[in-house]
């Protein structure tokens, strides 16, 4: 009886440890995705101010918002970061432009790295960057100064939202931190 019930046995215990490494390959694999998926769900929903993405302003509306520009760098990155104009008022749905100047103050080369925020949150899907620095590392040698700029515009659509319909200020916030040498050139 003891011979029959071993191979039963061990397929139990095979299946079972069959399962554990799926189990296992699964939540790695959802560990991995998570990030990327994470990012593409904020840029659908505007979820935590992430922004749009586009190519073409949907042309003007007469109504006004106010953008106000934000800057910060990461503690220890020897730049100063700052944007040109402290705010603008645009019109919906126009194309529009702002700058921000970067400076490398330390002396090395130095390559950063912009992430953005827009808040109020709810105007986060409504604001669309056609072109922006934040789309690519930037490197500046020391003393440098670069010149930065985003093209952006506030999709009409947040007109009919009543969530930010009546949002009269978005404050786009970029923070500069530095990219590892080491993990970028493998």
């Amino acid at each position: 009886m003891t011979t029959a019930a071993a191979p039963s046995s061990t397929k139990r215990q095979l299946r079972t440890a069959m399962f554990a490494v799926i189990g296992i390959c699964f939540m790695t694999g959802v560990a991995w995705a998570s990030i990327p998926l994470y990012r593409m769900f904020c840029q659908v929903t505007g979820l935590n101010g992430t922004t749009q993405r586009g190519e073409e302003a949907p042309g003007a509306v007469n109504k006004l918002i106010r953008v106000d520009f934000d800057s910060n760098v990461a503690p220890g990155m020897k730049w100063r970061f700052r944007p040109e104009a402290g705010s603008e008022t645009v019109r919906i749905g126009a194309r529009d432009m702002a700058f921000f100047t970067a400076t490398n103050t330390d002396t090395k080369p130095i390559t950063g790295t912009a992430t953005f925020n827009v808040t109020p949150s709810s105007a986060g899907k409504y604001f669309t960057k056609i072109q922006c620095f934040c789309f690519t590392q930037q490197t500046l040698k020391p003393g440098e100064t670069q010149r930065m700029p985003v093209i952006f515009f506030v999709d009409p659509k947040i007109m009919d939202d009543p969530d930010a319909k009546d949002v009269e200020t978005i404050t786009l916030s970029y923070t500069f931190y530095p990219v590892d040498s080491a993990k970028t050139t493998g």
